[in-house]
C-alpha cells in the first residue's frame, strides 16, 4: 500500500447518504434500498436547491432580455455550459451544447451528420447498445438506405475488437458506440476505438451516459468527434443533458431544429444562423434543469472520486460475491474493467417477478430488456434483472438486496 493510500481517509459514506432527501423513506416498511442508479440516480440536496432557487429567486429567460433577472439566470446558464466543459476536457464551452439528455443529443448528430450521408454509406453500432443509439441511426437506414453494420458482443460482455477492424469499408463514414454498457458495467476502449474509425476515415461518438457517473471521462484523451451524456444520472434533473463535438464539426454541420435563440437574422428570403453553440439550441431551453446540472457537476466534483469510485467498485465484488450463493443465476457482464452494475437471470424466474417482489423488502432493482433488445437477443434472454450502485449505496443494502433475491426466489421456485 502506498503512502498516498495510507493516508487518504476511509469514504464515508453515511455523511454522503444525509445529503438525499430521498433516501430516508422507506417503503412497504423497509428501509428504502435504491439500486437502481443506472436508471436514474437520486438528488443530492445542493441540487435540489439550486434549481428551487431558480423559482424562486432569478428565473427568467435567459440570452435576449436585458433585465436583471434575464442577465442572472444567463449567468447561472451559461457557467453551466463551462462546468460540462471542464467534466468532460473539453476545450471550450463554445464545444457545448444542451440538450435534454443523451436521446436528444445523439438524435441531434444523426440527423445533423446524417444529412451528408448517402445511400450505402455505412454506419457501425455494437450489440450492447442503448436504444437510444440505435433507432436514430435505423432512421437514417429507413429514410436514405444507409447500412447498419454491428460489432458482436462477446461472451464475457466485452466488443469483438477484430470483428470491429474488419467492419470497415471504404464506405464506413460514422461510428457510434457506448462508453459503458448500462447492462453489462463494460467500459469499452475509448481511445483505441477512436484511432481504428479515424484509420478508417469515419467519425466516432461515443454514449457517456453510464460513464460520466462512474469515472473520468478526457475528451481530449478519447480524441473522439463527439460525446454525448444526460443529467438526471448523474445526480442532477431530468431534461437536461450535453453533446461535445470536437474541432469545428458544429460549424460544418447543419441544425437540428429551428426557432428562436439558433438565430442571428431572419428575413423573408433566407436566415443567418446563430454562433455556435447557439445554432443547436432553438427554442426556450429548460434553463432551471441546466442550472441544476451544473449544480450536480459541482457536487460530483467536490467528492474524492478515486475514493467514491473504489467504494463502488467494493459493493460490486461484495454483490458477485453473495449472487454465486445463488442458485441458477446466470451474470452477465463479465468484463474486468467494468462499472457497478450486475445484470442476471435466474432459471425459472422471471426478472419482472423477481422484482416485483423484492420490492416488497423495500429493495428497488431494474428489470428487463434496459432498451437493448439487441443485446438481449444476443444473450437469448427476454431480459435480466440489473442492480447499479452508486456512491451512497451501503454494504448492508448489497446484503439486504442478497436477502430479498433469495426470498423473492423462494416464492417463485
Amino acid at each position: 500500500m502506498t503512502a498516498l493510500a495510507k493516508s487518504r481517509p476511509a469514504f464515508d459514506v453515511e455523511a454522503l447518504r444525509v445529503q438525499f432527501p430521498i433516501l430516508s423513506r422507506e417503503v412497504n416498511g423497509k428501509p428504502l434500498v435504491y439500486l437502481d442508479n443506472a436508471a436514474s440516480a437520486q438528488k443530492p440536496e445542493a441540487v435540489i436547491e439550486a434549481v428551487a432557487n431558480v423559482w424562486r429567486h432569478s428565473y427568467a429567460n435567459v440570452h435576449r432580455g436585458l433585465h436583471t433577472l434575464a442577465n442572472e439566470a444567463t449567468e447561472a446558464f451559461e457557467a453551466s455550459r463551462g462546468k460540462v466543459a471542464r467534466l468532460l476536457n473539453a476545450p471550450g464551452p463554445e464545444h457545448i451544447v444542451f440538450t435534454k439528455g443523451a436521446t436528444e443529443a445523439i438524435n441531434l448528430v444523426a440527423d445533423s451528420f446524417g444529412a451528408t450521408l448517402e445511400q450505402g454509406d455505412e454506419v457501425i453500432l455494437s450489440q450492447m447498445e442503448h436504444h437510444s443509439n440505435i433507432v436514430p441511426w435505423h432512421f437514417l437506414r429507413e429514410r436514405k438506405g444507409v447500412v447498419i453494420k454491428w460489432i458482436p458482443v462477446t461472451e464475457d460482455g466485452t466488443l469483438d475488437m477484430e470483428a470491429y477492424e474488419a467492419l470497415f469499408t471504404r464506405r464506413t463514414k460514422f461510428v457510434s458506440l457506448v462508453h459503458m454498457s448500462n447492462v453489462l458495467g463494460t467500459v469499452n476502449p475509448a481511445r483505441r476505438l477512436t484511432e481504428i474509425a479515424h484509420a478508417n476515415g469515419a467519425a466516432i461518438l461515443f454514449d457517456g451516459t453510464q460513464a460520466a457517473v462512474h469515472m473520468p471521462v478526457d475528451v481530449a484523451g478519447i480524441g473522439c468527434d463527439f460525446y454525448v451524456f444526460t443529467g438526471h444520472k448523474l445526480y442532477g434533473p431530468n431534461g437536461a443533458g450535453a453533446l461535445y463535438a470536437a474541432g469545428d464539426w458544429l460549424e460544418r454541420l447543419r441544425p437540428y431544429q429551428g426557432g428562436g435563440e439558433m438565430i442571428a437574422e431572419v428575413s423573408e428570403d433566407g436566415v443567418v444562423y446563430a454562433d455556435v453553440p447557439h445554432k443547436f439550441e432553438a427554442g426556450t431551453p429548460a434553463i432551471a434543469d441546466v442550472i441544476g446540472l451544473g449544480a450536480a457537476i459541482d457536487w460530483v466534483q467536490a467528492l474524492d472520486r478515486t475514493a467514491a469510485l473504489d467504494h463502488e467498485r467494493a459493493l460490486l465484488d461484495h454483490a458477485e460475491a453473495g449472487l454465486r450463493d445463488v442458485d441458477g443465476l446466470r451474470l452477465y457482464g463479465r468484463s474486468q474493467d467494468k462499472g457497478a452494475i450486475v445484470s442476471f437471470t435466474i432459471d425459472g424466474a422471471h426478472p419482472h417477478d423477481l422484482a416485483q417482489l423484492m420490492d416488497k423488502y423495500g429493495v428497488a432493482v431494474r428489470a428487463g430488456h434496459h432498451c437493448a433488445h439487441p443485446l438481449m437477443k444476443r444473450y437469448g434472454v427476454p431480459g435480466t434483472v440489473r442492480a447499479s450502485f452508486a456512491p451512497y449505496n451501503t454494504v448492508a443494502e448489497v446484503d439486504a438486496f442478497i436477502e430479498a433475491l433469495h426470498k423473492a426466489k423462494s416464492f417463485l421456485i
